[in-house]
């Protein structure tokens, strides 16, 4: 359901703004600058340039806006953490405050109609995040008609068609994945799949600034939605290549890797994830580390490095039972079903038997209470 998000909330980009929008260079220079760094997980250097942006336009939205994004991003390497929510909510009603004030001196404001849509657009998100799906779509009706708006006055540019683009493709292919959404479809346009990727291509070539988070939307439809990672390669190497501290863009690449089989090339992302992970940086958590540990493990497996992959699904149930709350992770299950796997290609039915029983203890993950029936008949042999 997290996923669904997109639909009733309209993603808009990280970067909104135009350069022509802050006339000074210096000051455009400066937010480019902070948008990088927020990209890049370098908060302490993002929120030097936002808050001197901030100074020298205190009445304009932008310095504002930027700011909020990095507790954004604060947020969205870390969902387990709540705490960082209240500050950003009260960022985004500062801007949309702000906005506020230059629409009601010109309706047609397209700096305050660009900034209070992308404000409006990640209250939803978070809201959505939370899983308060009223809340979140209360925004996304709110924030779909200013882009709209906004499209309207500037219909070439790049940076709104990103905004355009993912509503068009989520509006059209997520009723159909989660039909719980179609009672809030009654209430919203219907959107075009392909009319969306063009639009979300055009933004990843064209956007000032959004063209990173265009490269963001295009990996994960097509790493997900049309199951064509292949596709989803080229820009996901472009991220990881620009923001090579950004764990987000770091994983995303490793996990596409493991989909094409390209094993090696996974290896190499996951080892740098786990590397990092024990220099405690930025975002490169325990949710990190686990999946590392889960994808090394099951690649030493692959390669019958038996010893190696029971060390790493072992390293990655620990990981899980430290950050697992309500829901025991997929990640713990699978750990667990091919370290049975793994115990079996040993010789060590016994052991085996005793994790099989296990995993059907557990909910059910791609298929792992039927793989655990299976090999409890039968031990697993490659």
């Amino acid at each position: 359901m997290r996923a669904a998000c997109v639909l009733i909330v309209l993603c808009v980009p990280l970067a909104m703004a135009r350069a022509q929008w802050i006339e000074d260079p210096k000051l455009d220079a400066l937010i480019q600058e902070g948008i990088r760094a927020t990209y890049n997980i370098e908060f302490e250097a993002a929120e030097r340039a936002f808050q001197a942006v901030k100074r020298a336009r205190p009445d304009h939205p932008a310095g504002a806006f930027f700011d909020a994004m990095i507790d954004w991003w604060r947020i969205l390497i870390d969902l387990e953490d709540e705490s960082k929510d209240e500050r950003f909510i009260r960022k985004l009603k500062a801007v949309i405050d702000m906005c506020d004030a230059r629409l009601d001196a010109n309706d047609e404001d397209l700096t305050g109609l660009f900034f209070k849509g992308g404000a409006i657009g990640f209250r939803g998100r978070l809201l959505a995040t939370r899983r308060s799906w009223v809340k979140a779509a209360n925004d996304g009706r709110a924030a779909l008609p200013i882009v709209k708006d906004a499209g309207r006055l500037a219909p070439r540019n790049a940076d709104i068609t990103l905004g355009l683009g993912i509503y068009n493709y989520y509006a059209d292919v997520l009723p159909e994945k989660y039909p719980v959404l179609k009672p809030v479809m009654l209430f919203l346009p219907g959107g075009d799949r392909a009319r969306g990727i063009r639009q979300l291509k055009y933004a990843a070539t064209k956007a000032r600034y959004a063209n990173w988070e265009a490269m963001s939307f295009l990996v994960q439809l097509y790493a997900g939605y049309e199951n064509t990672p292949s596709l989803a390669l080229p820009y996901a190497r472009l991220l990881s290549d620009e923001f090579p501290d950004n764990p987000v863009f770091q994983r995303s690449l490793g996990r596409i890797h493991v989909k094409l089989g390209d094993w090696p090339r996974a290896v190499a992302v996951f080892t740098k994830v786990l590397n990092r992970c024990g220099k405690a940086r930025a975002g490169y958590d325990k949710s990190a580390a686990r999946e590392a540990a889960y994808y090394l493990g099951y690649d030493a497996m692959l390669r019958k490095a038996h010893a190696d992959a029971l060390k790493q699904f072992a390293s990655c149930d620990e990981l899980s039972l430290a950050i697992d709350h309500d829901e025991v992770s997929g990640f713990r299950v699978m750990a667990l079903l091919r370290t049975g796997m793994t115990l079996d290609l040993l010789g060590r039915r016994a052991e085996a038997l005793r994790v099989y029983e296990r995993v059907l203890r557990l909910r059910d993950a791609n298929g792992s209470q039927d793989l655990a029936r299976r090999y409890l008949r039968a031990p697993y042999a490659d």
